[in-house]
This record gives structure tokens, C-alpha cells and sequence, in this order.
């Protein structure tokens, strides 16, 4: 026995918290316990891969060659990029995702959570007021929770519930100021839902009632869009947006985010997001692979292909009946609500058993009585396989 174990029992220290054990127990006796799943072979509905690219040979091959010709062996970035982290791959890669995105500038994150919470955390001013959609992501929440600002969450996709909560706030604080600044965030893609709010709706909405606009488009970079730019390009409307905040861990199939907006926009980022400024930057590999995935995207064959099986999947909705079970949605992700932890546990693991990857989304996670089925489309999906996974879950949640 070491010394250390005979010291805890001499002591009599617990083991563990009581307070936090009994939360554990709670998620046990609720059904919501997550554990870490372990990687099978099966079919892929589950991946927000959707365009493939995180197992693409080419792009491993064109990071390999990228990283030789420019002569970087580094393993990693050896600091912060305030620090000694801001190595040249990373000036590159902005210029690529500014001109790709039509954004003035771009700035690189270690992920889209450090995204969110370092500009949400750091850009709403002390008095500034904060208007998100109930169903934002929770990097999102985080970084409204750590801001000094005031916020206020709206109904789904409803914009006149948000003119009445922002009216209702600036008649009862006077806040229609010069000194308060209103910020609206929602996103181009819910990643929960798989539905979108009316863009062009919220950029006149903001237009008229002096906001700021911030769109995270996570789950629209590589799926919408020519050469997969988004939702908010393929509207025409990315330049009426303050920020913009993309991933690469979806479609992009490997690490990091990006924060698109003005110039200004991103020094004062570099200058005031602790999340960006106190972490040791990525690696070398990791922005070559950025800008292999991002070159992969002039191919627009992986899109072509995700879009078409998006079309197909919601006309075997319309055969089977299912639609009314379903989420509306027409990106990649489409959810078969399905109430109650257990049940949904259930289902998915029958259709899990039948070779189907497809995952169960429980509450808390959404709201209890909203568990889901959530599937991922992807350009590799066949046909056959979508109409095999749905006619398989017909078979559960038919009348």
C-alpha cells in the first residue's frame, strides 16, 4: 500500500464528493448517463462528416505534400500565437478563408467552442443587451454566460417574438441609447433540429433595429452553397452579418473554427478573447490540413453528391409517411422525434443491431419529451442504405 492511499485512510478523506456523486446518480436513475461510445463498422448516420473529407486520401496526401514542399517539420505550434505560436501557415489560411468566405478578414480558432466562447465572452459590453434563439448551442450559452452583458433568449426561428422581447426590454431600460449596443445570434443550421431561420428576415430585422447580427454557420459550411460557402452566401447576404463563425470539424472533416468579420473586428479578437489569446495554437499539420479540405471543395462532386441524397431522403419521408415524425429540415441533419430517454434508447439500438449507425440525442441535451433520433446524410450514403434505415424505422414509429 503507498503512503499516499495509507494518508487518505488515516484521514478518512471520501473518495469522491457526495454532492457530485449524487448527479451521477440522478443521470443514472433519468436514463441520461453519457458514456463514451466505442467505434464500430457500422453503416455511418451518425458522423457530421458529411462530405467524407475526414477520410480522404487525397487530402491526407496533399497536407503530406503541403507541409514538404514548404519544408515545416514541426509537431506542434509551441505556444500561443501572441507567443511564438503564429507560425507563417497560419497567415495563409486566414487569407484563404477571408477570400473564400468574402469576409475582410478571418481569424483561426483551436475550435468552434473556443470560437463562440471567446467572442461571446469578450465582444457584449457591460450594459449591452443579447438577444439567441432558445435552441443555440451551448458553446454559445457558455460564452453569454461569461459576458457582462444582459441576455435574453427568444422562441425558435421566431422573429416577432423577438421584436416583442426587444421592444419589451428597451421600454422598460431606456436602452435605445447610443451607449448600448443589441446583439441577435442564431445559426444558418441548428444542429439539433437541422432546420434554418429566415436569414433574410433576421438581416432586415437587425437593418431596422440597429443590431448587431451573428450567424454560426457550424453545420451550412461545405453543405450549402457553391463550392459548399454557406448559407449566408448562397442568400447573397454574408456582408450585412457582424460575425460569422464557422467550423471545420463538420463537412471541413478536420479541426478549428474561424471568426469572419471586419478587420477591426478581428484585432479587437486577438486583443480581448481569452480563449484565443491564452492557448498554445495549432499545430502546422492541422492548418494544412484547413487549407487541403478547404482546395477539396473547388471539386463540388462530394456536395452534388450530399445534396441529391438529402432530396432523396425527404421523398422516402413522403412514401413511408414519415414525415410528420420529422423535423423539417433540408440540410444534412434530420431529426425523428420520439419521446422519452428509454424509448429512444431503444430504437436506436434496434436499428444499431440491424447495422445502422444512428444515434439517440436524450435529454438534457434537448428538452425532455423532444428526444430524437438524430441522422446525418453524407455524400457517401447510398440510396439503398437511406431507404433501408428508413424503412427499418417506419417499422417503430408508424400509427
Amino acid at each position: 500500500m503507498s503512503i499516499f492511499v495509507k494518508i487518505i485512510k488515516l484521514r478518512g478523506l471520501k473518495s469522491f464528493p457526495n454532492k457530485l456523486q449524487t448527479k451521477l446518480a440522478t443521470r443514472k436513475k433519468e436514463g441520461s448517463l453519457r458514456k463514451l461510445p466505442i467505434q464500430n463498422n457500422l453503416t455511418d448516420f451518425s458522423s457530421n462528416d458529411y462530405l467524407g473529407f475526414s477520410l480522404s486520401e487525397m487530402i491526407f496526401k496533399n497536407t503530406h505534400e503541403l507541409l514538404k514542399n514548404k519544408n515545416i517539420q514541426k509537431n506542434g505550434a509551441t505556444g500561443s500565437r501572441l507567443l511564438s505560436g503564429n507560425h507563417p501557415l497560419y497567415t495563409a489560411t486566414e487569407k484563404i478563408l477571408a477570400t473564400f468566405h468574402n469576409a475582410e478578414a478571418a481569424l483561426v480558432f483551436n475550435s468552434g467552442y473556443d470560437a463562440n466562447v471567446g467572442f461571446f465572452s469578450s465582444v457584449p459590453q457591460r450594459g449591452d443587451l443579447i438577444f439567441y434563439d432558445e435552441l443555440i448551442h451551448a458553446s454559445i450559452r457558455d460564452g453569454i454566460q461569461m459576458s457582462h452583458a444582459k441576455s435574453y433568449k427568444f422562441k425558435h426561428n421566431d422573429l416577432e417574438d423577438l421584436q416583442k422581447k426587444l421592444q419589451k426590454v428597451r421600454l422598460k431600460s431606456n436602452s435605445h441609447t447610443e451607449l448600448v449596443e443589441v446583439y441577435v445570434v442564431t445559426e444558418s443550421v441548428f444542429s439539433m433540429d437541422g432546420d434554418s431561420p429566415d436569414l433574410k428576415s433576421f438581416v432586415e430585422f437587425c437593418k431596422e433595429n440597429n443590431c448587431y447580427l451573428i450567424i454560426d454557420e457550424a453545420h451550412a459550411a461545405g453543405v450549402f452553397g457553391e463550392q459548399g460557402v454557406g448559407l449566408l452566401q448562397e442568400l447573397e447576404i454574408e456582408d450585412q452579418v457582424f460575425a460569422r463563425i464557422n467550423t471545420f470539424g463538420k463537412a471541413l472533416g478536420c479541426h478549428g473554427a474561424v471568426i469572419l468579420g471586419s478587420k477591426d473586428l478581428k484585432s479587437y479578437l486577438v486583443n480581448f478573447a481569452r480563449s484565443f489569446i491564452y492557448t498554445t495554437g495549432l499545430p502546422p499539420h492541422s492548418l494544412a490540413t484547413i487549407q487541403s479540405a478547404y482546395k477539396a471543395l473547388q471539386n463540388t462532386s462530394e456536395i452534388k453528391k450530399l445534396k441529391e441524397n438529402i432530396t432523396f431522403f425527404n421523398h422516402t419521408l413522403e412514401n413511408l409517411r414519415l414525415t410528420s415524425k420529422f423535423i423539417k429540415s433540408n440540410s444534412a441533419i434530420h431529426c425523428c422525434v420520439i419521446p422519452g430517454n428509454e424509448r429512444v434508447k431503444k430504437v436506436a439500438q434496434e436499428i444499431q443491431e440491424k447495422g445502422f449507425d444512428v444515434k439517440p440525442i436524450l435529454s438534457p441535451t434537448v428538452p425532455k419529451g423532444e428526444e430524437r433520433l438524430r441522422i446525418c446524410l453524407h455524400s457517401f450514403n447510398s440510396h439503398k442504405e437511406i431507404s433501408k434505415v428508413l424503412k427499418l424505422l417506419a417499422t417503430f414509429v408508424s400509427n
